[in-house]
Parts: structure tokens; C-alpha cells; sequence
């Protein structure tokens, strides 16, 4: 069941419950203030495995393995899996899940895909398609690096506006019941272009899209910044939130109380030489999967509005001039 508010933004009156999550990271990751949250973490960039590639298979392996084993569950439990990553083809999930045997769909927002596969796997089971669903990504340094950028070994410099991204993966699992926080609402992001070039400086070119999106879901659902404990975006790092930041000051809107952004949580940007801080779909996914939903577990948090952001581009796209069109989903999760 569910509610239609706008033309974006539904309500979901049967909510799903998160059953259980689990956060994997690497060595930056073990090193940031965020630690203490991940359920494994790894000083081997290669995660026991030969190519980096296969380090992020790896990473979502354990990922969905250990969100599993909290949730007491099997595999052959879950309806549906849906998951995606930076990769071409996505092929750090396939690898990674073709063992499991679970009814899979493969997504790619970028680093929105959190959200967006959060956002999917929930309306599947409020609208009676499954009764338990799982929602995970990945992302990782070196293989984002070779991707996007040039590969490590090669030592180009960073921007001041470049970020690092994240060597982490974030799974949880949903059910139509059980204990747990419950996703109350979803806002599916448009594509959002302003014109922004520069693939070193995602955060401007993603803030648009966060902007767009959290004003969407206000409007649509009469809420504001300060009906949420947390508005968190993914992945925008300083400037991109000071962006939307300024963005809604425009309109009249305070977003200094509680606006957040995942990016600049993850690691500890001065001591660690983050630049503009963290990026890639590891960051929202691992704060969320560790660090946000055992806040709220704790009572710290009850009522969060979870937005990360993608930058739609690709290498070839970049190379011909194109700007960077951006997207930005947005999930409630109460307590």
C-alpha cells in the first residue's frame, strides 16, 4: 500500500522494517572516525584477491554474507537483491553475487544507488511484490581511479576540489515485518544538469540535483529541514553542501541545524588529506549500514531523510566535452 504525494514522492503506508545491515571498508576507511561502525574492515587493498576488481566483489560478498547471518537468514530466503556499483557493466556486483542464487536486479545511479536500490527494494515489498528483500553497493579506490581518472600507480595529483573514494560496501536487509526502523516515504530524483564539467569537482555538480530532490520531498510531503533528527546527502562532500546549503538559504530555508553530508563524515578530511572529502556509492552506503542505523538503534536518531547523489557520467562522455548530469534519491527511515 502506498501514497502517492506529488508527483515524486510516495508514502508507504505498509512500511518495510530493516531486518539488519552491515558495512565493509578498507584501510582509509579503518583509519577515519567512523571505524567503530564497520562490521569488517581491511588493510589489503586487494582483500585477499588478485585485481581490485575482484577486491570489490569481494567486499559485497561479505557485505550481503554478514547482513545474512545478523538477520538469521539464508539466501534462498530473499525475494529480490538489488545492488549495483561504479564498474563498467556493474560487474563488481555480478561477480560478486552470481553465487548466491538470489533474484537479482543490477541498478546504476552511481553513488546514488544506495538510495535508489533502498528506495526499489522498499516499494517492492509495501506494494506486496516481496516479503524480503536486500539493497546493497560497493565502491573502491583503485578501481574507481582506473575507471574514471588515471590509475594509481600513475601519481597524478588531486584538485582541492577532488575527493577520495570510498573502498567500502553497504548492505541491508528489508522484510515486510520484524523489528527495526522502518522506511516511511521515498522521493525518486530527476536528472539535473547545470552545466558543471569538471569530473574532479562532483560536489557542484551534484548539489543541483540534492537541492531539487529535498525540495521536491518538503514540498510534496509538508515536512521541512527540522521535521528530521538528520537530513544527510551522499557524497557531496565541503563544497557540495555548502552548495545546497546556500541553495536553500535562497528560499528562506535554514539548513544549518541538522543538513549533514556523508562525505564529510566517513573520514577525517584534515588529518587524513581527503581534500574535499569522501565520494563513491561505498560512502552513503557504509555510513548508512553502520554508523546512521545504529545511531538510530541507540536513540540517538529517530527520523532520518537519506539523499545520496550520483554524477551520470562516463569517461567517454567527460573526453567529448559533455557536462555531468546528476541525480539525487531520497529515503525516510523512522524508528
Amino acid at each position: 500500500m502506498q501514497k502517492r504525494l506529488g508527483r515524486q514522492t510516495v508514502a508507504l503506508e505498509r512500511p518495510p522494517v530493516i531486518l539488519s545491515h552491515a558495512a565493509v571498508g578498507g584501510k582509509q576507511e579503518g583509519d577515519g572516525p567512523l571505524a567503530d561502525y564497520f562490521d569488517h574492515l581491511c588493510g589489503d587493498s586487494f582483500f585477499g584477491e588478485k585485481t581490485w576488481e575482484k577486491a570489490e566483489s569481494a567486499m559485497q560478498k561479505q557485505a550481503l554474507s554478514s547482513a545474512l547471518e545478523k538477520a538469521s537468514l539464508s539466501p534462498e530466503e530473499l525475494d529480490y537483491i538489488l545492488a549495483g556499483d561504479l564498474l563498467n557493466q556493474c560487474i563488481g556486483t555480478s561477480f560478486g553475487l552470481r553465487d548466491f542464487g538470489i533474484p537479482f536486479y543490477g541498478l546504476y545511479g552511481a553513488c546514488s544507488t544506495m538510495g535508489e536500490s533502498l528506495a526499489l527494494a522498499s516499494l517492492l515489498i509495501a506494494g506486496g511484490f516481496a516479503q524480503k528483500a536486500g539493497a546493497m553497493t560497493s565502491s573502491h579506490f583503485c578501481t574507481a581511479e582506473r575507471q574514471y581518472r588515471m590509475p594509481v600507480p600513475y601519481g597524478s595529483q588531486r584538485t582541492p576540489t577532488a575527493q577520495w573514494t570510498a573502498t567500502a560496501s553497504g548492505c541491508l536487509i528489508l522484510g515486510s515485518e520484524g523489528r527495526g526502523p522502518k522506511v516511511t516515504a521515498v522521493t525518486c530524483g530527476k536528472i539535473v544538469d547545470k552545466g558543471v564539467t569538471d569530473p574532479n569537482n562532483m560536489g557542484a555538480a551534484m548539489a543541483p540535483a540534492a537541492y531539487d530532490t529535498l525540495s521536491a520531498h518538503f514540498l510534496a510531503s509538508g515536512t521541512g529541514p527540522r521535521d528530521y533528527d538528520l537530513v544527510i546527502t551522499g557524497d557531496l562532500g565541503v563544497l557540495g553542501h555548502e552548495i545546497v546549503s546556500d541553495l536553500f538559504a535562497q528560499d528562506g530555508v535554514d539548513m544549518t541545524q541538522n543538513y549533514q553530508d556523508c562525505g564529510m563524515l566517513l573520514y577525517d578530511i584534515q588529518k587524513q588529506d581527503m581534500h574535499a572529502g569522501a565520494s563513491g556509492c561505498g560512502c552513503a552506503a557504509s555510513v548508512l549500514c553502520g554508523y546512521l542505523l545504529r545511531q538510530m538503534e541507540a536513540g540517538h536518531l529517530k527520523k532520518i531523510l537519506f539523499a545520496p547523489t550520483g554524477a551520470l557520467l562516463s569517461p567517454t562522455s567527460s573526453f567529448q566535452g559533455e557536462s555531468i548530469p546528476s541525480i539525487c534519491h531520497a529515503v525516510v527511515i523512522e524508528k
